[in-house]
């Protein structure tokens, strides 16, 4: 009996499958990088000449998983895991038609990327960058000194807005009420009223202080509201935590008219999906001060995103925050 091939499409930590190969329990097709080769992950054209015959694929959201892929392969494929919690790069309509489980990592990564999404909001509201390049550039003395110099607000008794409200999002709010936020307010694709007893909710009270609290007080410590229009979540908020899912729905979520709402006082924080947001009207809002910053995890073309793009010019270096590992150029 031959054994099932699975196709691994770039080195993963976890060392399991590895292990199977070894033990001889599956025929491993691992992709790696040739000697002086940028890329991570594989090319299109490797896929589908490796898929051919294959019983599972291991993925990443770098790879394009569609139809022309699913042809390739066969019959004999049986499952796509992808190592990410979106998976809008798989075509799961077309896997659905052929019988292909689609699998995916929900909530193993959220409290680290609640970590970066807290990391952001910091770094662009208290003007961290602004500082160290000011520093490393060596234009400190050059700089007019003000008693306000690098400083920026707190997000004490802030407004604190979260567009999508799943576990990275409630994972997030535990970690800023040491900051004491003055109200959580969240949208989610449809109208959800704050109840703590409704399971969706449930990753509030993962931590134990937070349950006590809620033991003692039958309450939180900050209110959290549903505001299922986005317009008025807008305008409201000192904060936006972008964390959406997205789809044909949430495309460009954040266009010009929402950051037109937005007070000129507040701050974009997205750890969602890049295209959740509209960049040419971020990039006019941000030179229109038409809000005071942002904080980017993710950018609308990524990888694909060199050193001069355009949030990244030398005139916007204090008002947006893009991390370095997705504008390597």
């Amino acid at each position: 009996m031959s054994k099932p091939i699975v196709v691994q499409t770039c080195w993963m930590p976890e060392a399991f499958i590895q292990k199977a190969a070894e033990a001889g329990k599956i025929e491993l097709r691992l992709w790696k990088p040739q000697e002086g080769e940028r890329r991570m992950t594989a090319p299109q054209e490797w896929i589908k000449e490796h898929i051919q015959g294959a019983s599972a694929l291991m993925c990443t959201p770098m790879n394009k998983v569609s139809e022309e892929i699913f042809e390739a392969a066969g019959p004999s494929l049986k499952v796509v895991s992808t190592m990410s919690v979106g998976f809008e790069h798989i075509d799961r309509e077309a896997a659905k038609q052929r019988g292909i489980r689609v699998g995916y990592t929900p909530d193993v990564l959220s409290p680290a990327v609640a970590d970066v999404g807290l990391l952001l909001a910091l770094n662009v509201m208290r003007h961290v960058l602004d500082g160290m390049n000011t520093v490393k550039t060596g234009t400190w003395l050059k700089k007019p000194w003000s008693p306000l110099s690098f400083c920026g607000p707190a997000l004490e008794d802030k407004t604190v807005g979260f567009i999508g409200f799943g576990s990275i999002a409630q994972a997030l709010v535990l970690k800023l009420l040491p900051f004491k936020p003055g109200k959580i307010v969240y949208r989610t694709s449809k109208p959800r009223a704050f109840d703590i007893k409704d399971d969706y909710f449930r990753f509030l009270l993962q931590d134990d202080m937070l349950q006590c609290y809620h033991q003692c007080h039958q309450r939180l410590p900050v209110p959290v509201e549903n505001e299922p229009d986005l317009k008025a979540l807008a305008e409201q908020c000192d904060v936006i935590f972008l964390i959406s899912t997205l789809n044909a729905s949430t495309h460009h979520l954040v266009d010009a008219a929402f950051l037109r709402a937005m007070k000129p006082s507040a701050y974009l924080v997205n750890i969602g999906r890049g295209p959740l947001v509209d960049t040419p009207a971020l990039v006019e809002a941000l030179h229109k001060n038409e809000i005071a910053g942002a904080g980017l995890d993710v950018l609308e073309g990524e990888p694909n995103i060199s050193a001069d793009h355009p949030l990244m010019a030398p005139e916007l270096e204090d008002k947006c925050d893009v991390r370095g590992a997705i504008c390597d150029g």
